[in-house]
């Protein structure tokens, strides 16, 4: 059975496994940030349009 400490080495491979998974969840959580600013821009935009149309005659 394997133990903690195996699975934590990855067969003598963790220096290269493990970095990976931190760059992976980073790319990930960048992802995420960045699609959110966006998203939160694209609400500004279009309540800016949305108060142009209200307001123009």
């Amino acid at each position: 059975m394997m133990t903690l400490e195996d699975f934590l080495r990855m067969g003598g491979y963790a220096a290269y496994v493990w970095p990976s998974y931190g760059l992976a969840l980073l790319v990930l959580a960048a992802n995420l940030v960045a699609a959110r600013r966006r998203h939160g821009r694209v609400r500004r935009h279009l309540a800016a349009l949305a108060r142009q149309r209200t307001t123009a005659p």
